[in-house]
């Protein structure tokens, strides 16, 4: 037994995956071809969409927002965890990749599901504010630019209800959230987020070391 979180070799990390992962084949083949990409490694893993799933499930989730789609996993995950007359509301500014993402969305049959704003995310979701959705959220998720992800997470607390999640993906860094000679800007702003959030008494939080580390936070 072990008193703290395994570091998962290749092998373990495999098996995990083989008993474990129920991706359906559509969700597959959105992952294959996301793969062979120049910025795959923007999608996320399958057990973490996988977990997100039953994040939705286990909170009878209707009203979730994403802020950052790329291609489209993500967003399929969650909306196929909503009900039929849940909705998903995503972010992202560009239009090629969430072209794939549409494509695959319609294959799974739950594109009626998702409404995709192709605008910069903080305005979709100052207007969401504006039109009187605060408190009205059940889930979001946060896989953008990382400069920003304060600013998200702000606008995404007013949104969400209280009781309701927001998981913030990246708050690992591939490590170099503990490595000082990186000094790149998205570096020092996931520290700056991780820092904030960790003094935040309006939620309650938990960071998992899940693919690159996924962060929960509920509102209280």
């Amino acid at each position: 037994m072990s008193k703290r979180t395994l570091n998962l070799t290749e092998p373990l990390y495999e098996y995990l995956l083989s008993v474990s992962l129920r991706e359906t084949d559509v969700m597959k083949a959105l992952r294959e071809e996301t793969r062979r990409l120049p910025m795959a490694m923007m999608q996320i893993s399958p057990e973490q969409g996988q977990f997100m799933r039953l994040l939705i499930k286990l909170m009878g989730a209707q009203r979730a927002i994403e802020v950052g789609t790329f291609t489209g996993y993500s967003a399929l995950a969650v909306a196929s965890a909503l009900p039929d007359d849940g909705k998903l509301i995503c972010c992202d500014i560009d239009r090629d990749w969430t072209s794939i993402a549409r494509r695959y969305w319609r294959k799974a049959g739950v594109d009626h599901k998702i409404d995709l704003h192709l605008a910069p995310a903080l305005e979709t979701l100052q207007g969401l504010v504006e039109s009187g959705q605060q408190g009205r959220i059940d889930f979001a998720f946060i896989d953008a630019d990382k400069e920003n992800y304060l600013k998200y997470y702000e606008q995404c607390l007013t949104l969400i209800r209280p009781g309701g999640l927001i998981a913030i993906d990246n708050t690992l860094w591939d490590g170099d959230v503990i490595n000082q000679s990186n000094q790149t800007p998205e570096t020092i702003a996931i520290r700056a987020f991780n820092q904030a959030i960790a003094k935040d008494v309006r939620v309650e939080i938990s960071l998992l070391p899940i693919a690159d580390g996924l962060t929960l936070a509920r509102k209280r």
